[in-house]
């Protein structure tokens, strides 16, 4: 069994992994505003999909242009602090956003992305995200991952257990 406070042996506190700090319920609430925001926008979003390097992005949304935002949905001080991988979503989006109920203290956050406050309601684009835009293959890369994987969530809504292995 760990121990989740330093020790007489260990005097460092443990770097707690997102299972242990994400507010799931908050998050779900952030996601609903933002996703809301973002259709008023003119994007359709996903949540939770998988990138080629490995990660997977809290939302990523795609505009009618085809220009690509990923969104990081950050529930807590302390799920913002364990989860420091956010920079390796730049290279498959056009602009990286963060996502934070309004009570969060929004000066721990980089500030060479976008801001969002959400709540279950709605949302608010409080810093306009600066863009990098993405190289053809890899935005047409993209754009199938989110693709493929809305197809696949519609399909296992429509017909539960189909080739969901």
């Amino acid at each position: 069994m760990t121990e989740d406070r330093p020790s007489a042996t260990n005097p460092y506190p443990p770097v707690l992994s997102a299972e242990k700090t994400r507010d799931y319920e908050r998050a779900r609430t952030i996601l609903r505003g933002t996703q809301r925001l973002l259709r008023s926008l003119d994007f359709e979003s996903v949540s939770e999909v998988s990138l080629a390097n490995g990660r997977r992005a809290d939302v990523l949304a795609i505009r009618r242009d085809g220009e690509i935002w990923i969104v990081e949905i950050k529930s807590s001080i302390a799920d913002f602090r364990a989860d420091q991988k956010w920079h390796e979503y730049r290279d498959y989006c056009d602009a990286l956003l963060f996502a934070v109920a309004p009570d969060f203290p929004t000066d721990i956050l980089p500030v060479d992305t976008g801001l969002i406050f959400a709540d279950a309601y709605a949302g608010e684009m409080v810093r306009t995200p600066p863009q990098h835009p993405l190289p053809a293959a890899r935005r047409k890369a993209v754009t199938i991952a989110l693709a493929r994987t809305a197809s696949m969530r519609l399909h296992a809504e429509r017909d539960p257990g189909f080739g969901m292995e």
